[in-house]
């Protein structure tokens, strides 16, 4: 028999183990199998398994690390190795977001004209190289041409203007079918925001090549594509899907991290944060932004490695420079005067307005996104984002403030207005006797440009308003922080000109006359385009504290951060009277996603026994016994269920639970013993027993211990437990499943697709539209 099992005295087997054919039981199982430990595509990991796995892999590299100078060498790459994951993600993420920022200024001005000097300047660009442009006239150079003007020579008259109202809309055709279209073929995963697919991953969900190779190259470039098309959104929440495919290509060339799911979802977190360092010019923001709304797992560590990535990240978009101002933000302002307590009344206001807007929205869009999910439109994607454009490009052209890119017309309606500014919103009535510096301008009556500005601004605020809410959600890269922004922005800048007339027309009213005195600079209408911004974002997205560092990291408005204080909080309290759920929140809960919110509360009296598995109507609980279920029975078993993994019991009569082991690992050790280990056929006994099994007679046939791949400390519960505990319980250790039992018993299993669905039946909801496990 020794020679039969040649490898058995290797192990340390005894001569009688020898003789009973058992002494090999192990030995297949000497080396970790493949594929063990990895989980299967739409289900969710273990955090407790893949924390414990992390444990045991750093206690053995610091055991070797004692042995020689070449394993302490190794271990302190391995302790480096993050950090250099960290260095990698930041600088191509820095690297794409100004690479994207370049093309996106560049293709949404060739909607309009071309370059003569430079095809692949953009306006700006083309006339900073000019020598001919005057102050007067420098929204003009002879080297930028519209379409109209190099086709026909002509850049005035109705003709000049049909024609560049044909080619806006075509190029805008153009974009965005080929986005669509590249998606479509290319990486259907490339579309919509990211962010609740994102957090959904984060929290422990396993999407396969939602953050692959393609997926990132597709996305990065119909995210210009769709951007330049001059549609309702914004590149901001697809920078943080691009950071994230980043943070899981590198995250690939390190096994601490590509056999570890857990570990890699602690790089995905602090990708997330470069991804929003770099879309905002916020690095600070950017760690919040990943510790407030995406990241369910965020120890210390993680917020160091965070922070050094959007460090990393911003340094990388600042030495790029695309916004060619040698600042990192996006839009810059330098306002000369400060608030006064008598304006935090509009600014609350403001933050009502965002509220509203903000359930609206959520509303709107997610009626609009379940009719595209259930009736024919879903079928034609391709069809729906040529007609949204086609209306989005029609209506846009004629209107001076949604023709121009979303950020430009933010960036103007931040601005105060100098003396050296040029734009409609700036013409107001000047006193030709004033004799002022020139930061320093007194609030002055409204000019005709100004009051035709409003108009179009209010038009500009319904078209924003109706139109993001088909926009979003579409089958292109879709981001939502610019367009919420863009309209608080509008309504913003609409109540500060307001708020700004009335003071100069009324400063003896009781509620200027502290603070408003004649011939002084009392209100900045850019501050409230600011706060409208903020409160907008806030009543679609509920953030609150990440919301305000990225506003005035974005502005570079410190001093104004009790105003948008306020209007966050307003639009938060408002927004959650309609409904908690913000619109991240909102799309995971249409495409039944696994997620578990740690903000939910649960406050209903269940108990364990009310949600475990059987139920009395249903069939008994798939066990596996510890020594008297044949191979045969066990692939049955597989072949005849889809759970996860069964519980291990000492037998079908005790029902004494032993342990928990995972169908993917049991799958995968039957295949590796059928090949490995002499012997193994399908009346072979399994047994999960610590004791090696004897072998009665010499024709049986030879056993299979699989000790090794059970879980011996399964999280377990009592059948009267309190479902708000079991929700906690879930929600803080990351479980996928907990047993329940009686006195050691086994009763029944509670998975969190049962918790999920618990909580929406308690809530009045559909407990099927949980899809996955």
């Amino acid at each position: 028999m020794a020679t039969m099992y040649p490898r058995a005295s290797s192990t340390g087997a005894t001569p009688s183990e020898e003789m009973n054919g058992t002494g090999n039981l192990m030995d297949f199982l000497d080396e970790p199998f493949p594929d063990v430990g990895t989980y299967e595509d739409f289900h969710t990991i273990d955090w407790l398994r893949e924390k414990s796995r992390d444990t045991d892999r750093h206690r053995k590299i610091t055991t070797k690390s004692k042995e020689s100078y070449w394993e302490l060498i190794k271990s302190l790459l391995d302790a480096w190795s993050g950090w250099v994951v960290m260095l990698l993600i930041g600088m191509l993420t820095g690297t794409l977001a100004g690479v994207i920022d370049l093309a996106v200024d560049w293709m949404t001005d060739l909607k309009e004209g071309v370059c003569l000097s430079a095809l692949y300047y953009s306006r700006e660009q083309c006339c900073w190289t000019s020598n001919e442009t005057t102050f007067d006239d420098r929204d003009k150079c002879p080297q930028w041409q519209k379409w109209a003007e190099l086709m026909t020579g002509h850049s005035e008259g109705a003709g000049a203007y049909v024609l560049n109202y044909f080619l806006y809309v075509l190029w805008a055709l153009l974009f965005s079918f080929l986005a669509v279209s590249l998606v479509r073929v290319f990486a259907p995963y490339a579309c919509g925001s990211g962010i609740p697919e994102i957090k959904t991953i984060l929290s422990g969900f396993i999407i396969r090549g939602y953050l692959g190779k393609w997926t990132l190259l597709i996305k990065t470039v119909t995210l210009v594509l769709a951007v330049s098309s001059g549609l309702s959104l914004g590149k901001e929440g697809p920078l943080v899907h691009v950071a994230c495919c980043c943070g899981n290509l590198f995250c690939s060339l390190f096994s601490k991290y590509s056999k570890n799911e857990g570990k890699r979802r602690e790089v995905l977190s602090a990708a997330a944060a470069a991804g929003v360092s770099v879309a905002f010019g916020a690095p600070i923001g950017g760690v919040l932004f990943s510790l407030e709304e995406v990241s369910y797992y965020f120890p210390l560590k993680t917020l160091w490695r965070s922070f050094f990535a959007a460090l990393v990240a911003a340094f990388t978009l600042r030495a790029i420079n695309p916004f060619g101002n040698s600042r990192l933000v996006l839009f810059y302002v330098e306002y000369h005067t400060p608030w006064y307590m008598a304006e935090l009344v509009p600014f609350i206001l403001l933050g009502v307005f965002g509220g509203l807007w903000g359930a609206l929205f959520i509303r709107g869009n997610i009626a609009w996104c379940r009719r595209r999910k259930t009736t024919l439109l879903g079928k034609y994607p391709v069809l729906e984002v040529i007609v949204i454009t086609g209306i989005t490009a029609v209506l846009a052209f004629p209107n001076p403030y949604t023709r121009r890119s979303t950020s430009e017309l933010i960036s103007e309606l931040f601005n105060d207005c100098g003396a050296l500014e040029s734009s409609q919103l700036c013409d107001y009535v000047n006193n030709p006797n004033m004799s002022r510096p020139v930061d320093d301008i007194p609030d002055r009556p409204a000019g005709p440009g100004v009051y035709s500005a409003l108009w179009q601004l209010a038009l500009a605020l319904i078209f924003k308003i109706v139109i993001t809410i088909f926009t979003f959600g579409m089958k292109i890269p879709s981001g939502l922080f610019i367009p919420s922004m863009a309209v608080g922005a509008i309504a913003g800048r609409i109540v500060g000109i307001a708020v700004e007339q009335m003071a100069y027309h009324h400063h003896d009213w009781i509620i200027f006359k502290n603070w408003c005195r004649p011939g002084a600079d009392c209100v900045t209408p850019g501050l409230y385009a600011m706060v409208g911004a903020a409160a907008c974002l806030g009543g679609v997205t509920r953030m609150t504290v990440s919301l305000v560092v990225i506003m005035f990291e974005l502005t570079g408005g410190l001093e104004y951060i009790v105003p948008l204080m306020a209007a966050a909080v307003t639009s938060k309290w408002v927004a959650d009277a309609f409904g908690k759920e913000g619109i991240y929140e909102s799309h995971i809960q249409l495409n039944g996603y696994p997620y578990l919110d740690v903000r939910d509360e649960f406050t209903h009296r269940t108990l364990a026994t009310d949600v475990m598995r059987p139920r009395r109507s249903e069939p008994p609980l798939a066990v596996l016994t510890q020594d008297s279920t044949t191979v045969e029975d066990v692939e049955t078993l597989i072949k005849d269920t889809d759970y996860n993994g069964f519980p291990v019991v000492v037998s079908r009569e005790s029902e004494r639970l032993i342990g928990f082991v995972q169908r993917r690992e049991l799958t995968v050790a039957i295949k590796t013993a059928r090949q490995k280990q002499d012997g193994v056929v399908s009346s072979s006994v399994v047994y999960f027993t610590e004791d090696n099994p004897q072998v009665a007679e010499a024709c049986d046939p030879q056993p299979l211990k699989l000790r090794r791949i059970l879980n011996l400390s399964p999280f377990t519960v009592t059948d009267h437990t309190p479902m708000e505990t079991v929700v906690d319980i879930f929600r803080k250790l990351g479980l996928r499943q907990c047993l329940v039992t009686r006195s050691g018993r086994l009763l029944g299993i509670i998975t969190k697709k049962d918790v999920l669905r618990h909580m929406a039946q308690m809530m009045n909801q559909d407990p099927e539209s949980i899809m996955f496990n």
